[in-house]
């Protein structure tokens, strides 16, 4: 039991120091924020006219979507758009057999790392946006606490899944180096099946037995749903297990897939 609580202290402090350290990042926050608040604009525009142009009845309000597309953009940051870039650096460099030797579970270590890149950089991006979005334009609170909780609870897990889908990220520069097409396919896939791009309540009905199978909702749609009222909050114990279900597949894979590679890894120039 202390050698558990040992390993957790320590994973919590790599979390925390990485996010400390990607905190230092304001710049590229504040751009961000300016460039997610210009586009939730833009998609806000576009379903505007789609609501006002089409007479047939919406699987979601009006109100509900721009509320659900300035979630979208103030929590951009927890999809799984891009691998470490210093563990990209230190693959690509060799350094990487230095992390073998770190008096810890490699796997469990990235994943802290991949907690705080998930994290950190919406720390200056999703309040302002929230703010500006609920003062000026039109996004509503969720209705009562419950949807609220059931909303908190959802986006711990979101954010644990993502960052499993990092790691994968991270695992998969060891056969890649540079990782640029693996990041791309998934940026692309996660854009699309986590509601980004359109909530997916909007898909035909065909598709959302395959968008169901899949992690990405449970990291942006289904959180969202519940902060809207869109799905009860008692729905929490419906899509809880699922979540977990998804966060446990994904740490497994990646923990496998880890072991293979270092198994196999030759560091670059010996």
């Amino acid at each position: 039991m202390n050698t558990y609580l040992s390993d957790s202290k320590a994973y919590a402090a790599v979390c925390s120091a990485r996010f400390r350290t990607l905190l230092q990042y304001r710049a590229a926050a504040f751009a961000g924020f300016g460039t997610q608040l210009f586009w939730a604009l833009i998609y806000i525009m576009i379903f505007e006219a789609f609501y006002r142009s089409s007479p047939a009845t919406q699987p979601m309000t009006y109100p509900e979507v721009v509320t659900y597309i300035w979630l979208c953009q103030a929590f951009l940051v927890i999809l799984p758009f891009n691998a470490d870039p210093d563990i990209r650096a230190m693959v690509r460099s060799g350094n990487v057999v230095y992390e073998l030797l770190r008096p810890a579970n490699l796997y469990f270590f990235w994943y802290s790392r991949a907690i705080a890149q998930r994290t950190a950089p919406g720390v200056f991006r999703a309040l302002p946006i929230l703010i500006i979005a609920l003062v000026f334009f039109e996004m509503d609170l969720p209705p009562d606490f419950l949807a609220a909780g059931a909303w908190f609870i959802s986006m711990i897990f979101a954010v644990l899944i993502s960052a499993a889908l990092t790691n994968l990220l991270n695992i998969s520069l060891l056969w890649t180096l540079s990782g640029e097409g693996i990041s791309v396919l998934l940026a692309a896939s996660a854009g699309l099946l986590s509601g980004l791009t359109i909530p997916l309540v909007f898909f035909p009905d065909w598709s959302q037995a395959f968008i169901a199978f899949l992690p990405y909702r449970y990291v942006m749609d289904i959180p969202f749903r519940f902060y809207l009222g869109h799905l009860s909050a008692d729905q929490i114990w419906n899509h809880l297990p699922f979540q977990i279900g998804h966060l446990v597949a994904l740490i497994a894979a990646g923990r496998l897939i880890l072991n293979r590679g270092i198994r196999r890894l030759v560091a670059q120039g010996g």
